[in-house]
């Protein structure tokens, strides 16, 4: 007696495939759907921590506006040194036409960059004005003093110290660049101040307001609002 033939009709093999390809293209589906969630988690995370860098410098600088050393400027200034700088009277300006911000700041140490001025002061009763860096005598301290301008060109923010001519790139990928100002008051209302109009010395805060794009399109685009107070003004 003959054995009945054994194997896979057509048929089968025909259903097998399909089912393959089902299988197949739901984990092309699942690979593709979790490379794009990669690429736009990376590209949100990339553009987090751009505005966490660019905004954590500009809130340091802005806290330090207006600093100028140890003492009061208004009878302790004495020669030789040069006088007040009228960049003094108003330590930090918003030009909103240009979205050209500039800070007038103190170093938070001495191995930045050239200052643009130094105040020596002996702490007690005295202080000289100097243009760049000068160095503190027996029993003074040396405050270097900057100014600092930050301005969004293009999609780049950049920033320029000094006088030195060349702006260097902060953060690019910005598409707006903002910021307003808290004006003491009960409440306390933010308005832009282009130049000087007067209420420069009832600033108390500082809103920064930074939008930042995806070039590749991943993500769309993001907001970033931080408020710095000014520690001289409170």
């Amino acid at each position: 007696m003959k054995r009945a033939s054994q194997g896979f009709g057509l048929v089968e093999i025909m259903v097998a495939l399909v089912l393959g390809l089902i299988v197949s293209m739901g984990i092309v589906q699942i690979f593709i759907a979790s490379k794009g969630t990669y690429q736009s988690q990376n590209a949100a995370a990339r553009m987090q921590e751009d505005a966490r860098f660019a905004l954590s410098k500009l809130m340091q600088e802005i806290r330090m506006t207006g600093m100028y050393g140890c003492l009061d400027f208004d009878s302790t200034v004495v020669s030789p040194a040069i006088a007040r700088p009228a960049d003094f009277n108003n330590p930090i300006l918003w030009d909103n036409a240009s979205r050209t911000l500039t800070l007038i700041t103190a170093d938070v140490g001495t191995s930045g960059s050239t200052p643009t001025w130094s105040v020596v002061s002996d702490c007690r009763t005295t202080s000289r004005i100097y243009v760049g860096t000068r160095a503190a005598g027996a029993g003074e301290t040396s405050f270097p003093i900057r100014r600092i301008i930050y301005d969004l060109t293009g999609t780049d923010l950049r920033m320029r110290v000094g006088n030195d001519a060349t702006a260097q790139p902060l953060v690019s990928n910005v598409t707006a660049f903002d910021v307003s100002f808290g004006v003491a008051g009960s409440p306390m209302s933010y308005t832009r101040v282009i130049g000087n109009n007067g209420i420069a010395s009832s600033i108390r805060s500082v809103r920064l307001t930074l939008t930042l794009s995806d070039p590749a399109g991943k993500v769309r685009d993001q907001t970033y609002n931080v408020v710095a107070a000014l520690r001289n003004r409170f």
